[in-house]
């Protein structure tokens, strides 16, 4: 019994050391953010390729804040952040397998809007895209 309880107690302290170390990497390799007022632009673009342009200006640092703040999207918040599902009144329909691409300076970004930190002078674009 008392064999049983120390490899439980061993396995615990394994763990707890385990997740003390993912925690440190995640801190140490998230997007950093930069406070202070930046100036942004946002290019819709539907899916017949009409592009439509918005500028901001703002102090927030992610992106899905300036997006929200100016009611540009909507969304749902989910296990990896938000999930944007209409841009400018245009709503994805998922039955045709509709979904909103987030991309900067035409590279395909790796967070969603709400873990993507916003610098001075980024551009974005925001592509109603067909297929999985």
């Amino acid at each position: 019994m008392l064999m049983k309880n120390k490899k439980s107690i061993i396995g615990a302290v394994v763990l707890v050391i385990v997740v003390a170390v993912l925690f440190g990497v995640y801190t140490f390799t998230k997007p950093q953010t930069k406070a202070g007022s930046k100036d942004i632009t946002v290019q819709v673009v539907d899916k017949d390729g009409k592009t439509e342009d918005f500028e901001y200006h703002t102090d927030r640092q992610y992106l899905g804040e300036v997006l929200q703040d100016e009611k540009l999207v909507e969304g749902e918040n989910g296990e990896y952040g938000l999930f944007i599902t209409s841009v400018n009144g245009i709503k994805a329909d998922d039955s045709n397998q509709e979904w909103w691409c987030i991309t900067k300076g035409g590279e395909y970004l790796n967070t969603s809007a709400d873990k993507t930190p916003v610098e001075d002078g980024d551009a974005y674009e925001l592509t109603l895209t067909v297929g999985y």
